[in-house]
């Protein structure tokens, strides 16, 4: 066997995890894959057995590569082609993530964890996979986003306490909740601005993927009233649902789903209501039509 075969032996060993590195920062299968084929020719451009640590070495190519294509999508505000399922890395520094965090990654965040991820910037996104997921050292982290291992360390900070907002508190009641989105369901379909606006917190947000923009949903709104005004009328034909357990809505056309509607409620008002139209996306999702 000559020098190239034992280094693609030695790349192959890393492939699964590099592909899930660009996966969880990219949010698709075919950018990962270019992401991972482009650290191969790297790798053979440049690579020299002293380097002692290759799979670090690597992860960090892959990162970098991810982020510069991150940043280029964001840039032409282009769509992934999927959506990221994250499984929390196993830590040995808990220091600097509590408990309750990983609680929210591994059961509560779900829905609402993958459209936050989106929406955030491509450092702190790059920051929170590595470090939370990956449980990469914000010394590694730091060159990659051309920052401090602190200034790092506050990207992924300020990425967590996004996806903490979006994660349903410990006790949530699932009937109560189930009766708010029929509620809301009910008055869109009448055109009860009024009614919405009492279901409405007073900041609620409408968020809505690439995809369900293009199927004509706005991208973003802010306030209850804006809301109201722009799901006044608008779901006529959605239905309550069990999206991965949790009361929300969806919209099936042919017996196929076509758009998810995922609620987050806190304190008996619905703060947060997110829009998902990508199809694979849809396809991974838990869902059970209800009765109204």
């Amino acid at each position: 066997m000559n020098e190239h075969d034992l280094l693609t032996d030695r790349f192959e060993e890393h492939r699964g995890h590099l592909r899930a590195v660009a996966y969880q920062i990219l949010g698709s299968a075919a950018e990962a894959d270019d992401a991972v084929q482009e650290a191969w020719l790297r790798l053979n451009r440049s690579y020299t057995s002293e380097v002692e640590n290759l799979r670090g070495w690597l992860t960090t190519i892959v990162a970098r590569v991810a982020l510069t294509m991150l940043r280029s999508r964001t840039a032409r505000s282009e769509d992934p082609l999927d959506v990221p399922v994250l499984q929390p890395a196993q830590r040995s520094d808990d220091t600097d993530v509590d408990p309750e965090h990983h609680a929210i990654l591994s059961d509560s965040v779900g829905l609402a964890l993958l459209v936050v991820l989106d929406t955030l910037a491509p450092n702190e996104r790059l920051a929170f996979v590595l470090h939370d997921i990956f449980a990469v050292p914000f010394e590694e982290i730091a060159p990659i986003v051309d920052r401090t291992p602190a200034a790092a360390r506050k990207l992924a900070s300020r990425a967590r306490r996004r996806i903490r907002g979006a994660a349903p508190p410990p006790g949530t009641d699932l009937a109560r909740q189930r009766e708010i989105v029929r509620a809301f369901l009910s008055a869109s379909r009448r055109g009860d601005f009024n009614a919405l606006l009492d279901l409405l917190h007073p900041d609620a947000v409408l968020r809505a993927n690439h995809a369900a923009i293009g199927m004509g949903a706005p991208g973003l709104v802010h306030g209850a009233s804006a809301v109201a005004d722009t799901l006044s009328g608008r779901a006529l034909h959605a239905r309550l649902a069990l999206i991965d357990g949790v009361p929300g809505a969806l919209w099936a056309q042919a017996c196929r789903p076509r758009v998810a509607f995922a609620f987050t409620i806190s304190a008996g008002k619905i703060t947060e209501i997110n829009l998902i139209a990508n199809s694979e996306h849809l396809h991974t999702l838990d869902l059970v039509m209800l009765n109204d």
